[in-house]
């Protein structure tokens, strides 16, 4: 069956569609109040029974009281959407999460964040039953939605635990597919910025065909795509990196030519060396040229994907219908980031090493208290420890210092994500009673990413590329050659990083983590009404028992698995093994208490859920709401829920690894700490409880560089002894009819989350310890710096940087107000007009990790902290006006309302950068910017559609039609994944004008 709106009664239209629609209502067969001329002789007498988000209770007049938005298939051709978290991140309700335009931080999959909070508090379904999750999370890929068959999509916010089970806090995305599809359907779409480039092909072929007088009806889609990179250096605003609260030309201490970092000595007259090497490669200065990587990564990740649908349905008799639906996807998702180099990493290093230029060499003799003499017998030795006769050499010296030297000699860092994925289900469904329906189904899926690096340098390697001798013929050898070794130059300026052969010994090595994840499910259900009335209609009911069971796992190779073996590539990926089960059973009900009286109509909504989860033993869920209609053009409704997630495999059972976190400003970086005892007690007992002596430490004071590109280390992990979280959600609204073609829905929303599962914020640490560094301050101790630079980055296996632990003690709190409005007019016998407009104000997204930790703000604000933006205002609007029903001409309107940077982490870090920017900006240069605030952004997109034949259409859009350029705020004010390129390129377009075409044969 094709949901058709315009055959239900306005009011059950707009119980539908009620809520936020991401593409705004733009096509006719959305859900719209039914005209005169829409309810032709075609219409059926009955409509078939549906099953609307929310609600397992099939009826075909269901008015629920949960708000549920949708998006047809029409919009999202008039939009050229091609992958699903496309269109959901720009849902008003929603708030973008790991998707297309996220490079440095995506992991190969793409995910829905409905209300803002998180990715795994929403459920994603195809046709009202889970999918295969992605990864050790349980969320849905979304790349693996095949939108070819989607019919619509409906979105409803807030808790759908009792109907649909754990995980749905935020709301569920239930993609529904198309029923009873019959003949061809072939469509191939092409996609171009304006600068030439992120082009996008897409190719989709459907086919299906009824059987046996109608009895039976099979479906066949196969889809292809194909999308590239976007670079950041292809953009005026982002060739260059520019520091958030420098203003300059920023980027990283890994550097070309390298920046070298070394203890102090056992001299006491010796602080240490702290410097990067000229450009001619001869002496040591001040770290004043960072290595711009902007122009390395990407705005738009390079994606391939091929998939195939089918599904069938048979009426094996008059009472029993047997029905199948198969889902397989082959996606690839690459990343590209800046070329790697030696980073961080503490490495020993040779004084004989003829790499290292004389003046540097004498400083580091200088620093190791060596005598003229000795410094002279140990840097003009030939050999290594061991001389020829295989006696120790007693000239021979080896010292530790960071050598950060970056490596585009090497090439760039790449990762391709190739994920790999099967749903398949099966049932039978029937009738019971002529009131009362039963269906048992099942579903197994399994998916598997393999992901492969490369361009990343080994620890291991490395560190012996760099133990290296003269040859005794005028070259350099490594002192250990075993293996194919040949000598790296971390001294060396640009192009002299070394031979070839070097390079493919450190460089050209492949890392791969394979995760898989599988799903079971079997389900029972009985629906129907129950005989007896209160009011006109019966009582109608739903009932059921389900089981599911998760499995997850994520094996790497031995270099991914182990702590700093993968130089440059943030934390270990170690080995996961999990899974759980658990059993439910649920009931609802629908009661209409009053019809057609005093009142045109009363509805009450009940519904529970009992849950039995083999990690977390056994929960009850609940909700109850209703509808209230005291006359024909207003309705009233409200539900309350109590909603819960278990926590996932990852949440229980990933290892506490070290990882990159974001953060700008240290507070122990530079002269901050210089005549500030407390703080400098702070610092220094950080730097000791990682193994360096308290006159090392003290020695560091002063000398502490600010984090290289904005990253430092966090440490933290899974913890099995984590419990359900509970949320209760609320919503209460009114849909308005003042006129037949015009409709106004009204509705508040609140969710709050307790036992929330959650991990510190950076600033929860940074900002909890330095803004009072006492003795007695706890939560310095959660801090552990580098012992050799007293930095918060650097190898993992060396630096624990902030210790970020996950329990059951936060809370989550967010409330506000969804408005959508619909009208539609003929303004001539020949000319239509469809307008719609749909925005959530958000009061609050308050997040408080623990009890002790800020309870922390983020609607309208950015930070490290705050991830991803989430405006508090944010509308969608369309206007559509159809000619001769052949032309369509649409108009969409996308307001996104102003922000700022969070005011807690600028009292923390200071004010961003105000002013004008100077040349080592590049293209910048002489712009006047505040990176404190981002004003309000609007974007409009133009569509036109034309029926050139019955069996042929074409589309054309315009997006971002007056070419915004995104607000510039710079690199390091949020985190990695979601600030990028000096911009917020999930939020704000990065890309440009683009150009849309498509053409669909039908027949």
């Amino acid at each position: 069956m094709t949901l058709n709106f315009s055959k239900f009664s306005g009011r059950a239209a707009l119980y539908a569609s009620a809520g936020l629609t991401a593409v705004a209502l733009s096509s006719p067969a959305m859900a719209q109040v039914a005209t005169e001329d829409e309810e032709s002789v075609d219409s059926p007498a009955a409509p078939e029974a549906i099953v609307v988000t929310g609600s397992r209770i099939t009826n075909p007049n269901l008015e629920l009281a949960s708000p549920v938005s949708v998006v047809t298939s029409e919009d999202l051709e008039l939009a050229q959407t091609n992958v699903a978290e496309e269109f959901l991140r720009e849902l008003p309700s929603a708030v973008p999460s790991i998707g297309s335009a996220v490079n440095n931080g995506n992991g190969g999959a793409s995910f829905v964040n409905l209300r803002g909070i998180g990715s795994n508090r929403n459920l994603v379904l195809l046709d009202g039953r889970r999918f295969t999750p992605a990864d050790t999370t349980g969320r849905v890929d979304l790349n693996n939605i095949p939108l070819a068959i989607i019919e619509r999509t409906e979105i409803l916010t807030g808790g759908a635990t009792t109907t649909y089970g754990a995980d749905a806090i935020g709301g569920v995305v239930n993609f529904i597919t198309k029923r009873d599809f019959e003949g061809v359907e072939a469509t191939v779409s092409e996609q171009l910025t304006e600068e030439g480039d992120g082009a996008v092909f897409r190719a989709d072929v459907t086919i299906g065909a009824n059987f046996d007088d109608g009895r039976g009806n099979a479906v066949l889609s196969i889809g292809y795509q194909n999308q590239d990179a976007v670079y950041q250096g292809d953009r005026d605003f982002s060739i260059f990196n520019v520091g958030s609260f420098t203003g300059r030309g920023g980027g990283s201490s890994n550097a070309v030519p390298a920046v070298i970092v070394a203890p102090d000595g056992p001299d006491a007259n010796e602080t240490g060396i702290v410097g990067q090497i000229s450009e001619d490669g001869t002496t040591l200065g001040a770290f004043d040229r960072p290595f711009n990587f902007n122009p390395f990564n990407i705005f738009l990740t390079p994606f391939e994907r091929f998939n195939i649908y089918g599904s069938g349905r048979y009426e094996v008799s008059d009472a029993v219908e047997v029905f199948t639906q198969a889902s397989f996807s082959k996606n690839t998702v690459s990343t590209i980031i800046a070329p790697g180099g030696s980073f961080f990493n503490t490495y020993t290093f040779n004084l004989n090493n003829p790499f290292i230029p004389d003046a540097i060499a004498q400083q580091f003799g200088d620093n190791l208290g060596l005598t003229a003499a000795e410094y002279a017998a140990a840097r003009n030795t030939q050999f290594g420890a061991t001389l020829p006769d295989g006696t120790a050499n007693p000239d021979y010296v080896e010292f530790g210092a960071s050598v950060r030297r970056r490596t585009p000699e090497a090439g760039s860092r790449t990762s391709d994500f190739t994920t790999t994925l099967f749903n398949l289900v099966g049932g039978l469904r029937g009738d019971v009673t002529e009131n009362i329906q039963w269906e048992v189904s099942g579903t197994y899926g399994e998916s598997e990413q393999i992901q492969r690096q490369g361009g990343f340098a080994r620890f291991d390697r490395l560190q012996q590329s760099i133990l290296a001798i003269p040859d005794g013929a005028g070259g350099v050898q490594c002192i250990d050659p075993d293996g194919g070794c040949a000598p790296i130059n971390l001294f060396g300026t640009f192009g002299n990083l070394g031979s070839q052969e070097a390079i493919d010994y450190v460089f050209n090595l492949t890392q791969q983590v394979i995760t898989k994840a599988s799903l079971q499910q079997v389900q029972g259900l009985l629906t129907g009404d129950l005989g007896f009335a209160i009011a006109n209609s019966p009582v109608a009911f739903a009932a059921g028992a389900e089981y599911r069971k998760y499995t997850a796992s994520q094996v790497s190779d031995e270099a991914s698995q182990t702590p700093g073996a993968v130089v440059g590539g943030g934390g270990a990926a170690p080995n996961i093994d999990g899974e759980y089960d658990v059993k439910d059973v649920f009931g609802e009900l629908v009661i209409p208490v009053i019809e057609d009286s005093f009142i045109r109509e009363l509805t009450v909504e009940l519904g529970a859920r009992y849950s039995d989860y083999s990690t977390a033993g056994g929960e009850f869920t609940w909700k109850a709401g209703g509808t209230m209609s005291p006359t024909d053009w207003i309705t009233f409704r409200g539900n309350y829920q109590r909603s819960s997630r278990t926590p996932n495999i990852g949440e229980l059972f990933s290892p506490v690894t070290t990882f990159l976190t974001n953060l700008a400003v240290d507070p122990c970086a530079g002269s901050n700490p210089v005549g500030n005892a407390n703080l400098t007690a702070a610092c220094v007992s950080q730097i000791v409880a990682n193994g360096a002596s308290q006159a090392q430490a003290q020695a560091l004071i002063g000398n502490i560089l600010q984090p290289a590109a904005g990253q430092i280390n966090a440490t933290g992990g899974g913890n099995p002894d984590l419990g359900v979280e509970t949320a209760t959600t609320w919503t209460v609204g009114a849909v308005i009819e003042p006129l037949y073609n015009l409709s106004l829905t009204v509705d508040y929303w609140n969710i709050e989350i307790e036992d929330a599962i959650t991990s510190p914020t950076v600033d929860d640490l940074v900002g909890g310890c330095y803004n009072n560094p006492t003795a007695g301050n706890a939560i310095c101790n959660q801090i552990i710096r580098s012992a050799t630079t007293g930095g918060l980055d650097g190898s993992p296996d060396e630096v624990p940087g902030l210790l970020l632990g996950s329990s059951n003690l936060g809370t989550i709190k967010t409330d506000g107000i969804d408005v959508s409005l619909r009208y539609r007019t003929s303004l001539t016998d020949t000319i239509g007009l469809r307008f719609s407009t749909d925005g959530t104000w958000v009061n609050r997204n308050k997040f408080q990790a623990t009890p002790t930790s800020v309870d922390r703000e983020c609607v309208s604000y950015y930070s490290v902290n705050c991830g991803s933006i989430q405006p508090e205002f944010v509308f969608n609007t369309r206007a559509t006006v159809s000619f001769f029903d052949e032309v369509d001409l649409s108009l969409l309107w996308r307001y996104l309302s102003s922000t700022e940077f969070e005011p807690l982490q600028r009292e923390q870090s200071g004010d961003a950068f105000i002013g004008t920017l100077d040349d080592s900006t590049g293209p910048l240069e002489g712009r006047e910017v505040d990176f404190n605030n981002i004003d309000a952004e609007n974007y409009f997109d133009l569509s036109a559609r034309w029926m050139a034949t019955d069996n042929f259409e074409f589309i054309f859009t315009v997006q971002n039609l007056f070419d915004n350029q995104p607000t510039v705020v710079g690199s390091d004010i949020g985190s990695t994944a979601y600030n990028s390129g000096n911009i917020y390129p999930s939020t704000y377009d990065a890309l440009g004008r683009r150009y849309a075409a498509a053409v669909k044969l039908r027949f």
